[in-house]
């Protein structure tokens, strides 16, 4: 059987960049049973709960929904097990100093993934945004929509 390559997108977590400032990614591996893998390849799995903290000196990802595998016995995972994140010493290190500065930053997964057939998790290093926030960012787009649309209009040599 032939190796996968590249990288095959099984969850993202859109909301999450909608709440939070992303400031800083992670790419961290999964500790998965077996049949949470044969699901995760159907793309069974939810992103919309998760969250990550820290249990022990290790990173630990908590609410994510992988479904039971149609085909599984008595084998099968429980859908929402805490799962414990693959990283290096020093990348957790160095996220736990920033997690407990008291700065409001916190560890949310972005989107799920198979990278050359090892399952891993974007995780973003973030901040809340507060709703005037998010309508400065939603103002923002709209503007730049606008730039764009008036000179694809010029370009064309159409004009209002």
């Amino acid at each position: 059987m032939s190796r996968e390559t590249g990288r095959k997108l099984i969850a993202s977590n859109k909301k999450a960049r909608h709440d939070y400032a992303v400031l800083k990614t992670y790419e961290a591996g999964l500790v998965l049973a077996g049949t949470e893998v044969k699901s995760l390849r159907e793309g069974r799995a939810s992103l919309v709960d998760a969250f990550a903290q820290e249990h022990e000196g290790e990173i630990m990802l908590y609410g994510l929904h992988i479904a039971e595998y149609g085909y599984g016995s008595w084998t099968n995972h429980a859908p929402r097990r805490t799962r414990k994140l693959l990283l290096h010493k020093a990348e957790i290190v160095k996220i736990l100093a920033q997690l407990r500065d008291g700065n409001g930053l916190t560890l949310v997964p972005l989107s799920m993934y198979f990278s050359e057939g090892w399952a891993k998790v974007e995780l973003g290093l973030a901040r809340g945004l507060r709703s005037y926030d998010k309508r400065q960012v939603l103002a923002a787009k709209d503007a730049q929509k606008e730039i764009a649309r008036e000179m694809g209009r010029r370009l064309k040599g159409r004009t209002r």
